[in-house]
C-alpha cells in the first residue's frame, strides 16, 4: 500500500508534486509518495541559520580565490590549545574506561554531581545556588531549545535587538511567533527589545509591552556590551512587576573585567526570577567538547505554583542522556585551583586580541563599540548595508566577518568581529584592513 511499482528505466521521468517527497530506489524500481506534512512552523524560516550561511559564502570566496589566505573574525570559535591540565585530565579519565576498574556508562541525566556541586560553588560563590538547581548540558545552545520546549508554544518572548539569533529561531520552530514581516525584518509575536548606542545597548522597557519570557545575553552577543549592575537590577524588577521570566545567557561572563555583574544571581531577587544558561565553550575552549549548564533555581515557579524545576528536571530526562563524562572530567580540571589560572591566560589571549582588533578600526574613524568585557567587536558602517560591508570586507582584505544584520534589524548597518585567532593571524587581519579599506 502506497508504493507503485515501474520499470526501472522510467523512475527518472517522475517529478515529485509541491506536498510530497520521493525516495527513488532504483534497483528495486519503487518509489514512495510520503504523505506527512512539513512543519508549518520550519517554513517560516528565513533563509539559513546565519553561521552556516556565512560557511557557504566563505566557500564561495575560496573557489573564486584559492590561493587567498583567509582569515576568520567571524564565528565565535575557539582556537587556543586547551591548557595541558584540562586536556590531561580528559585523557586520563578516558584511558580509565579502557579498565575493568575504571569504566562507566551513562551518569545522571541531570549531570555528574561533583561538576554540579564545583560550579555552585566557584562559578556563584556566595550567590545561593544549590548545586541541585545546576543541570549539566551538552553547551548553551542547546539548553536554549530545552528551555523552549518547557515553556511552549503559547509562551509570549522579548529579546535584545540586535540578539544571538538562536533565541529567535529556537521561537519560530516551537511555534511562539507569527509571520515573517519583510518590511521591518521582524517576526510577528515577538517584542524586539532595541539595545544599541543611543539608549547605552540596554532597553526602554517603558515601551517593551509584558512577556512571558525575556531573553537576555550579557555580556551581549553580538554587541560585546555588560551590563552594570543598575541595569540588571532594573531588569530584575521588571520581570518581579510584570511575572516574566528572564533567560539570561552569561557565556561569556569570564571575559568581565570592570566589575560589572558577571552573573544575574548577583542582583537581590533574580532567584525569583531567572534561568541563567552558560558555558565552557567560551570559558575553556570546549566548543568541540560541548559542555555547559542551565540553573533553574527552585524559587521559581509557573502561575500555577507548579515548581519550574521539575518540570525541567522531566525535560532534561526525556531529552538527555546526559552530557559526556569525558567532557564533565574535563569541566571539573576548569574549576581547580590550575585550571582557572590556565584558562584566565588564554581568555586574556583573546582579550588582548579583541583590544587590537577595536583600536584598529577606531583608527580608521569608524565607531567601535564591545571588546573590552567581550571576544567581540561591534563596528559602526553609517549608511551602509551589513552584507554589503561584510562582502566588501571579504573581496578586499579576503577576511570573514559576521553582518550585523543577521543578529536582528537592529544590527543592520554593523558588523561584528570575532577576537578568537591566533595573535599573528590577528595582526595580519588589522594589517590587511588598515591598507585596503
Amino acid at each position: 500500500m502506497g508504493f507503485i511499482a515501474f520499470p526501472p528505466k522510467s523512475i527518472h521521468h517522475l517529478k515529485a508534486g509541491p506536498s510530497c517527497i520521493i525516495r527513488k530506489q532504483v534497483k528495486m524500481g519503487i518509489v514512495c509518495h510520503l504523505k506527512v506534512a512539513r512543519n508549518g512552523n520550519m517554513e517560516k524560516l528565513q533563509n539559513g541559520y546565519l553561521f552556516p550561511e556565512i560557511s557557504m559564502r566563505q566557500m564561495v570566496h575560496m573557489e573564486k580565490y584559492p590561493n587567498a589566505k583567509i582569515i576568520s573574525l567571524g564565528i565565535g570559535d575557539t582556537t587556543e590549545p586547551i591548557p595541558l591540565i584540562i586536556a590531561s585530565a580528559m585523557s586520563e579519565y578516558s584511558h580509565q574506561l579502557s579498565t575493568k576498574e575504571g569504566y562507566q556508562g551513562y551518569g545522571a541525566e541531570q549531570g555528574d554531581k561533583e561538576l554540579r556541586k564545583a560550579i555552585a560553588a566557584t562559578i556563584y560563590k556566595d550567590m545561593g545556588i544549590k548545586h541541585t538547581e545546576v543541570f549539566i548540558s551538552d553547551g548553551a545552545q542547546c539548553d536554549i531549545s530545552r528551555i523552549q520546549l518547557l515553556f511552549g508554544s503559547n509562551a509570549t518572548i522579548a529579546v535584545q535587538d540586535p540578539t544571538f539569533p538562536a533565541y529567535v529561531d529556537s521561537s519560530i520552530i516551537i511555534g511562539q511567533t507569527g509571520e515573517f514581516m519583510r518590511s521591518s525584518g521582524k517576526y510577528g509575536g515577538i517584542e524586539y527589545m532595541k539595545c544599541g548606542p543611543e539608549n547605552s545597548f540596554f532597553p526602554d522597557f517603558a515601551g517593551v509591552p509584558r512577556t512571558d519570557i525575556i531573553f537576555f545575553c550579557s555580556p551581549n552577543n553580538p554587541t560585546g556590551h555588560a551590563a552594570s549592575r543598575e541595569q540588571l537590577e532594573q531588569l530584575v524588577e521588571v520581570a518581579s512587576r510584570n511575572g516574566s521570566v528572564i533567560v539570561y545567557d552569561s557565556a561569556y561572563s569570564a571575559y568581565v573585567s570592570d566589575g560589572s555583574p558577571t552573573s544575574i544571581y548577583e542582583i537581590p531577587g533574580a532567584k525569583e526570577v531567572a534561568i541563567e544558561i552558560s558555558s565552557f565553550s567560551k570559558l575553556a575552549g570546549f566548543t568541540g567538547i560541548r559542555l555547559g549548564w542551565t540553573v533553574v533555581p527552585h524559587e521559581l515557579s509557573f502561575s500555577n505554583g507548579f515548581p519550574i524545576h521539575k518540570d525541567f528536571d522531566r525535560i532534561v530526562c526525556t531529552c538527555f542522556n546526559g552530557a559526556s563524562n569525558i567532557a564533565q572530567r574535563g569541566g571539573l580540571a576548569c574549576l581547580s585551583k590550575e585550571g582557572s589560572k590556565a584558562m584566565r591566560k588564554v581568555i586574556q589571549v583573546y582579550k588582548e586580541n579583541a583590544r587590537v582588533l577595536a583600536e584598529t578600526f577606531a583608527s580608521m574613524g569608524l565607531q567601535v563599540y564591545g571588546g573590552s568585557n567581550s571576544p567581540y567587536v561591534w563596528v559602526h558602517f553609517p549608511g551602509r548595508k551589513s552584507w554589503q560591508v561584510f562582502t566588501e570586507i571579504l573581496e578586499k582584505t579576503h577576511i570573514i566577518t559576521v553582518p550585523g544584520s543577521g543578529f536582528g534589524p537592529g544590527g543592520e548597518g554593523f558588523i561584528r568581529v570575532s577576537s578568537f585567532n591566533s595573535r599573528e593571524c590577528i595582526r595580519e587581519a588589522c594589517h590587511r584592513l588598515k591598507n585596503f579599506l
